[in-house]
């Protein structure tokens, strides 16, 4: 069960997250609190797995809180959940020890499958803002030398879901598309990082496309 801690100073986006999951069996919210100060006064006696985190709020922000989360609670994860889609502010929270960032105008399926990921240490990074930047290091950078072709790892069914990915759609909109499940679609995208080593999912949608696959 993943142990989930909500940080925002509207309460009605933590009762919005609330709701969103309450009906995930894999997961329940532990607790909640309006600003970092408050956040660093719960967990003594909340324990948890991830923070889910704003970034803008009264008191102590999401700026100033997350290092000391990394430095009093190191294997608490942590991810960032903000309105703010600023290049800038995005590294600076990474740099920090903020293992992911989404967007607030982003789906139920979305935000649970970023909890999921970021709950078992892996990075993970908006769909919207990795388009923004992989628009952006196609035009600047080549593809690295090493990337794995997809043939040489990924099936048919894979193939299908990378280009989806990259085209955008979340793990629900994949699943209508291909007639299936969003879990098969989940475990799918979790074969498709393992398989090529991608780290997110902007190094995801850069691998589609340094592969010519959209």
């Amino acid at each position: 069960m993943i142990r989930v801690l909500l940080t925002d100073d509207h309460p009605i986006i933590r009762d919005g997250i609330r709701s969103l999951l309450q009906n995930e069996h894999s997961m329940t919210v532990v607790g909640e609190a309006s600003d970092g100060q408050a956040l660093l006064d719960l967990l003594p006696t909340t324990p948890a797995d991830i923070v889910v985190l704003d970034l803008n709020m009264p008191g102590m922000s999401g700026f100033d809180t997350i290092p000391l989360l990394r430095d009093q609670y190191p294997d608490l994860h942590i991810l960032v959940l903000s309105m703010l889609d600023n290049e800038q502010y995005i590294a600076q929270v990474l740099r920090c020890g903020a293992l992911g960032y989404a967007l607030k105008n982003t789906d139920q399926a979305e935000l649970i499958y970023a909890i999921t990921t970021v709950s078992r240490g892996l990075p993970y990074l908006s769909t919207t803002i990795a388009l923004d930047l992989l628009r952006k290091l196609h035009h600047t950078a080549e593809a690295p030398a090493e990337l794995i072709r997809p043939q040489n790892g990924l099936s048919k069914r894979e193939l299908e879901v990378l280009r989806l990915i990259a085209e955008g759609l979340t793990n629900a909109e994949i699943a209508d598309r291909l007639f299936t499940s969003k879990r098969t679609i989940e475990t799918h995208r979790q074969n498709i990082i393992e398989k090529t080593q991608a780290k997110n999912t902007a190094a995801l949608i850069k691998f589609a496309v340094s592969n010519g696959l959209v």
